[in-house]
């Protein structure tokens, strides 16, 4: 008897603990945040299991479509086709901003230009523009090195490649000889060992091995970005993040949602270098 007692305890268990597991797979730029979020929750509720993991954000919201996946992290709002394909397979989704991010954009160290502008960025990622040389820097006076401009870009996949191409290249195709990274890492690692190079990661991931270029969009008014002009909208390449999820998961998903959105979880937005909802 007791050992048929311990046997359904142990059973009891196993269930608690399976129904609090969750999966959590997407967009590179959320998932530091994400991560480090899960391991505040779970250490807070120990009967609960999140995995996260990467890929970039139309792998997460793949995975979410086939059911491999309870959340999808997103650096863009779902497409209308991807929305479509949860409406034939009879799944509602849902949508929660968790956070906002400023989109950099990076030079080699070495690189004397600081300050480009909406329509520069637009010819240098579009291939219209190869050489430092032709860059003028609108503050300074001054034109780039004579130096070939090598592009990085993350792959078709990637959220923050679809945010770029709407808000910098208005729609327009990126040029043919764009280098894609596999991550954002990848992109840091090779802006910074190339110094011809430039590439665009989201705010969190700047670090001392790369410059951020101070933008603008009307020609004027260039801006660097950090938290407080991301904050109050004045650098112009922000962006919200999203968690997406079915409707069938809302009561398992929920509780780490609405934790990432509190107080306590915005905290953790701002100290991982991302920008509050509230």
């Amino acid at each position: 008897m007791k050992q048929y007692r311990l046997s359904l305890i142990i059973f009891t268990l196993l269930l608690c603990t399976t129904a609090n597991a969750q999966k959590i797979k997407g967009s590179d730029t959320l998932l530091p945040v994400s991560q480090e979020a899960a391991e505040c929750f779970m250490n807070e509720n120990r009967n609960s299991s999140i995995t996260v993991t990467g890929g970039g954000t139309g792998v997460g919201i793949s995975s979410l479509l086939d059911g491999t996946t309870d959340i999808a992290m997103a650096s863009r709002k779902v497409k209308f086709n991807e929305r479509i394909k949860f409406g034939r397979g009879g799944k509602k989704l849902k949508e929660a901003v968790v956070a906002y991010d400023a989109l950099a954009v990076i030079v080699n160290p070495s690189n004397p230009v600081t300050h480009l502008t909406r329509s520069q960025l637009e010819a240098i990622f579009r291939g219209k523009v190869t050489n430092w040389k032709q860059v003028k820097d609108h503050v300074t006076g001054k034109y780039g090195p004579d130096l070939k401009i090598i592009v990085y870009s993350r792959e078709t996949s990637s959220g923050t490649y679809e945010f770029f191409k709407t808000s910098v290249l208005k729609e327009k195709n990126y040029m043919a000889g764009v280098l894609s990274m596999p991550a954002t890492g990848a992109v840091i690692q090779s802006v910074s060992q190339t110094k011809g190079a430039i590439g665009y990661v989201g705010m969190a991931y700047i670090n001392k091995n790369v410059r951020a270029v101070k933008v603008a969009y009307d020609n004027r008014h260039f801006v660097y970005p950090n938290m407080q002009t991301g904050r109050r909208h004045i650098y112009p390449i922000v962006r919200e993040l999203y968690f997406y999820y079915t409707e069938d998961k809302e009561k398992t998903v929920m509780p780490f949602i609405n934790y990432l959105r509190s107080e306590k979880g915005q905290d953790i937005v701002v100290k991982s270098g991302y920008i509050p909802i509230g």
